[in-house]
């Protein structure tokens, strides 16, 4: 089906379109509006922002008693003899943050390696190596300050670069960004988050329960296990994933890893050739269909798409818009008194984080990927120049999500509370200065026009979100001219 800017019109509808691609005002005006919105890449960086500004005030509010009440409400779940207790804040950080944002990012992560950037060598290597750079400067940086002092357990927090915010940047300037350059920034920024995550695990635990522990390991063999066996039951994966994110929960190590590892279980390959299942599809297509036919039809269509793409386009939109908006909302609210911020400003924890953050991705990323093309063990992304990649490297600061993610758990003892906030402080004004300094870096270093082989991604992107969503018999039409 040919796309149209008036989707009223397609020939597809038997009698009159759903009401979302209708000629009626709230549908023109607003619905179709708001889901051209949601599809722009930095439409989540923009929630994310406003939803942390919306925690500033609130947290800054006459009504800030509100804000400590409803996230610290305690929620108990209990089966039995077995209770789970917690605040609604740490249902969101370890409960939801876990199974849907570090779930998708384990997706992510698998996706690059089968068949993304990662799994060729030679393009891997520098963005890999960026990564490392660009974790090692800042923690460096930051234990330069507070080494030995109260705050020397927050050096995990400037590691992280924000995926959202960073590749939003990046999309603001539209096809004046190089391909190849996007996908260097994506892929070490998903490199990055392996290696918060890996710091997580490993820095950032309470006590181990051994116990909990193995339990863990045996959840994690059998869902190895079912991978090797070819089992595709989606419902089964969903309850081994639960049990072993209680696993995980309840032996000290971070809940989080339980969605990690269950997102590089889960196959990056089609169960059906898509060819084949194309070809059958269409030939299923050409006369009526009944409802069994019709279900065969769908089911044949979904195994042709590896499950790690279908995961992704089905959580992308939960994680981004519901998942992190509420883990911004619960985290980002710092009541601002003078004498914090007297404290913030001078102290070693903040600064750390914003030199951290602003100049250690910086040098880290620009000197490590010199080094590797360097000495020939890399190549630069095609397109990009030094100044470009420098800029890049800029926006690689922002580190909003994981950063105040790891904030929650770095310090302990009788400042703890302090400390966070401190650094919350340090991890929203760092991000804040990067994003900036970046976005007006890549504005002074970026091609002056569209490159060729994007020059009208965006506003392909922008006419195609007018008309997603139109249904199954879409689908099917979609497909058949992607063949032709």
């Amino acid at each position: 089906m040919t796309e149209s800017k008036e989707p009223w019109k397609s020939p597809i509808w038997r009698s009159e379109p759903a009401f979302l691609y209708s000629r009626r005002p709230l549908a023109r005006y607003v619905g179709r509006p708001a889901a051209e919105f949601l599809k722009i890449e930095p439409a989540a960086g923009v929630v994310l922002v406003v939803c942390a500004v919306v925690a500033m005030l609130w947290a800054n509010s006459p009504w800030a008693d509100s804000y400590d009440a409803l996230w610290g409400l305690d929620i108990t779940f209990q089966f039995g003899d077995f209770e789970l207790h917690h605040t609604l804040q740490d249902w969101i950080n370890d409960g939801l943050m876990a199974i849907f944002f570090f779930f998708v990012v384990g997706v992510e992560i698998k996706s690059e390696i089968v068949s993304g950037e990662l799994s060729n060598p030679r393009n891997a290597v520098p963005p890999i190596a960026a990564a490392i750079g660009g974790m090692a400067a800042p923690a460096l940086i930051y234990a330069a300050f507070n080494a030995g002092g109260e705050g020397a357990g927050g050096w995990g927090i400037p590691m992280a670069t924000d995926i959202a915010f960073a590749v939003g940047v990046l999309a603001l300037f539209g096809s004046r960004i190089p391909s190849a350059a996007r996908i260097f920034l994506l892929t070490l920024a998903i490199v990055d988050d392996l290696g918060a995550i890996a710091v997580i695990a490993v820095f950032y635990t309470d006590d181990l329960s051994m116990a909990w522990l193995a339990a863990a390991g045996a959840l994690t063999a059998l869902a190895i296990v079912l991978r090797l066996l070819n089992v595709w039951s989606a419902p089964l994966y969903l309850l081994v994933g639960i049990a072993l994110w209680v696993a995980m929960l309840e032996s000290g190590v971070h809940a989080t890893i339980a969605g990690v590892i269950m997102g590089l279980i889960i196959s990056a390959r089609p169960l059906l050739d898509p060819q084949v299942a194309h070809e059958e599809a269409q030939e299923m297509a050409k006369g009526g269909l009944t409802a069994e036919e019709t279900e065969r039809l769908v089911k044949i269509a979904r195994d042709a798409v590896p499950p790690t793409e279908r995961i992704q386009a089905r959580n992308h939109m939960f994680s981004s818009y519901v998942v992190l908006p509420l883990f911004a909302l619960a985290n980002a609210g710092v009541a601002l008194s003078s004498d914090l911020f007297a404290a913030a400003v001078t102290s070693t924890v903040t600064l750390g984080i914003v030199l951290g953050l602003v100049v250690g991705k910086l040098v880290g990323i620009t000197t490590v990927t010199w080094v590797v093309v360097k000495l020939g063990w890399g190549r630069m992304p095609t397109g990009a120049t030094w100044p470009l990649l420098a800029a890049i490297a800029m926006v690689a600061g922002i580190g909003f999500t994981v950063a105040l993610f790891i904030t929650e758990l770095a310090f302990s003892g009788g400042d703890a509370d302090l400390l966070t906030d401190e650094a919350k402080i340090g991890v929203l004004c760092a991000s804040f200065i990067a994003a900036v300094l970046g976005a007006l870096a890549v504005h002074l270093t970026a091609p002056k026009t569209p490159q060729p082989d994007e020059a009208d991604e965006d506003e392909r992107a922008v006419e195609g979100a007018a008309n997603a969503g139109l249904g199954l018999a879409d689908c099917f039409v979609h497909s058949d001219s992607t063949l032709e």
